[in-house]
């Protein structure tokens, strides 16, 4: 492995050839994503595993910078002169794409303008990943109303590197040691999900789990599938018997492929200490089925990623938080796990 985490701190692996680049896109101008970005580029873990490359603006970066006194002294590639004959891969910068201005919005507040800009970082950070000009991409939260009313409609980024990498088979992986989860639906009305339950997309779902989390940890991974009604159904007294039509089914044919899984089991006991001692991830129906539990154990340094993608992408684990945005209180914990998992996915 590339690198590992000590507690929120990435460190590196004695004997690594050369360290990944790691695309970093600023996520939503107006949030937290430029200082989060300030601070990984001042930060020795960071640079001991990774070559980070931050993909933005460089004025909302020295404004940011400016206003929460964060030193801003990396290199900038961009402007007149392609980047794409400065950038060699060797060494941490931005990359400064002149996406948005800073007389385009207010740090803190929704704008369709720092949508538009958002998006056009996560589309050069695919453009980057595919052609290998990176190992993998790191992203800073979107703001998903700012994306509507940029005329974007994609729900989040899991559905934006789907698409846009030409990915089928994909789902969200929510990371970190005390918890991990997978979800066979994410951004969807509770009232929509029973519809979208398959035993084909359960498998599916269990199968990039298994990959995934096999790959971080070296092993195969022990999977518990969360029911989707109160007491996983308790046969057929709730909902319309989604467990035994569907979700048992899926599992039978996953173990007989040859993965341990267990369930359905009631939501309301899965995460009980006990148990997520000997779980290696739960696959989860709904988007907060799994984040409630998550991000009530691991908030900090929870990492999101894309499985199924022919590219490496993590994610922070948290929102804009557009309420603190631009004071300098951001912890960046979540962002630094992203880019730790990120550089220990890189192929050696």
């Amino acid at each position: 492995m590339l690198g590992q985490m000590e507690g929120n701190q990435t460190v590196p692996v004695t004997g690594q050839k050369r360290l990944p680049r790691i695309a970093i896109t600023m996520g939503d101008p107006a949030g937290v994503g430029p200082e989060l970005c300030l601070r990984v580029l001042e930060d020795p873990g960071v640079r001991a595993v990774c070559i980070p490359l931050v993909l933005g603006d460089a004025a909302v970066l020295r404004a940011c910078s400016e206003q929460t006194g964060l030193p801003f002294q990396s290199p900038v590639f961009g402007g007149a002169v392609d980047p794409d004959r400065w950038w060699d891969g060797n060494a941490p910068g931005v990359w400064d794409l002149g996406a948005v201005r800073m007389s385009d919005f207010v740090p803190g507040r929704i704008n369709a303008a720092t949508g538009r800009a958002a998006f056009a970082y996560v589309e050069r950070s695919i453009e980057l990943a595919v052609a290998r000009r990176v190992d993998g991409v790191t992203t800073c939260p979107l703001n998903k109303e700012a994306l509507h009313l940029a005329g974007i409609r994609f729900p989040g980024h899991t559905e934006i590197y789907a698409e846009r990498t030409g990915s089928v088979r994909t789902c969200m992986m929510q990371y970190s040691e005390e918890i991990t989860c997978t979800f066979v639906t994410v951004h969807v009305g509770y009232a929509e999900v029973p519809g979208l339950l398959t035993r084909e997309r359960v498998l599916e779902v269990i199968e990039l789990t298994a990959e995934g989390v096999g790959r971080i940890r070296g092993r195969k991974p022990r999977m518990v599938v969360c029911g989707l009604n109160p007491h996983a159904g308790e046969h057929g007294l709730f909902g319309e018997r989604e467990e035994e039509r569907i979700l048992e089914p899926a599992m039978e044919e996953a173990r007989r492929r040859g993965h341990w899984v267990e369930g359905p089991v009631p939501p309301d006991t899965a995460f009980l200490p006990w148990k997520r001692r000997e779980t290696d991830a739960y696959v989860c129906m709904y988007h907060d089925q799994g984040h409630i539990p998550l991000k009530a154990l691991a908030f900090d340094s929870a990492v999101n990623t894309t499985l199924g993608l022919p590219i490496i992408r993590t994610s922070v684990d948290h929102g804009t938080a557009l309420d603190i945005a631009w004071q300098g209180k951001a912890r960046v914990d979540s962002l630094v796990s992203a880019l730790g998992l990120a550089a220990r996915l890189v192929p050696e």
